[in-house]
């Protein structure tokens, strides 16, 4: 499969319109087809509806997008390694959860970029599952991710501080007028939830004897899109504190405190960049 076809399918599907893409790529329109075309055959799918002005993607179409880009941000990345002088230079791609402990991350990037102008970061925003998956895949070095997580085949750094989690309540909510939430205290009550599978077996833990009782209505993976549901006084959110305030919304610890702690890992064994090699070095100074 040739990288560059690749390329032209996804310029194409961002376009959604074949003569403009042509354009863009400096083809003609039946040169970009035929190429197009002869992927389909190769991959023996639809990857286009051809529209009387546009193309759009098949379901197939969309799933290949998204390994298309990753081998090609991995063939980028190859040849920038390939590439490195002697300075400490180039991307490192970092997968980050929503937690405290990103301000400590965060620090170390701006503490690292600045001894090392020449390298940049590029942030994926996702839960532990995205993260492990992306670290498996290759697409990115490093991930920020909560525990509980199997560790053992990777290497890590765990982070100082503690992750505590509790709801988030409208200001009109019941519960916003608590000090606590206790186990029991929202059986009945609508209750938006973390996808991380892991996660819910934390918190299934501490609500013990009322877990198959909780009213779980929708599950998210990044809380501002959970906020906006909370903000409709449309149940509560079980999330983490974060240095993050929303309108109209409170948060309120459980009660048993129920804290954890995050770490960065990467690959075991795996051979990094120059500027990833450097910065876990960096990280590994702050434990």
């Amino acid at each position: 499969m040739d990288l560059r076809v690749l390329e032209y399918f996804l310029l194409t599907a961002r376009e959604e319109n074949i003569t403009k893409a042509a354009e863009l790529l400096h083809l003609t329109q039946p040169t970009l087809s035929r190429q197009l075309k002869a992927l389909e055959n190769e991959l023996d799918v639809r990857l286009f509806e051809r529209h009387h002005h546009s193309v759009s993607l098949t379901n197939e179409g969309l799933l290949f997008r998204r390994r298309a880009q990753d081998i090609v941000d991995m063939a980028n990345r190859a040849r920038d390694e390939l590439q490195e002088s002697d300075e400490v230079a180039g991307e490192i791609a970092i997968g980050c959860s929503e937690l405290q402990s990103m301000s400590t991350l965060a620090k170390a990037m701006g503490d690292f970029q600045r001894q090392h102008p020449l390298v940049h970061f590029a942030l994926h925003s996702g839960n532990n599952e995205d993260i492990r998956a992306w670290l498996e895949q290759g697409t990115i070095d490093l991930g920020l991710l909560l525990e509980p997580v199997d560790t053992t085949r990777y290497e890590s750094v765990t982070l100082p501080g503690e992750e505590v989690w509790g709801i988030l309540a409208h200001v009109d909510s019941p519960f916003a007028q608590y000090d606590v939430i206790k186990p029991g205290d929202l059986v009945g009550t609508p209750v938006i939830t973390i996808l991380d599978t892991v996660v819910q077996k934390e918190l299934a833990k501490w609500s013990g004897e009322y877990a198959k009782e909780m009213r779980n209505w929708a599950r998210y993976n990044l809380l501002y899109n959970a906020a906006m549901l909370a903000q409709q006084n449309a149940g509560v959110v079980i999330c983490l504190q974060l240095d993050q305030n929303f309108d109209q919304l409170r948060f309120v610890p459980l009660a048993p405190k129920l804290a954890l702690h995050s770490l960065v890992a990467w690959r075991g064994q795996q051979l990094h960049n120059k500027a990833t090699t450097a910065f876990i070095q960096a990280l590994r100074a702050i434990q």
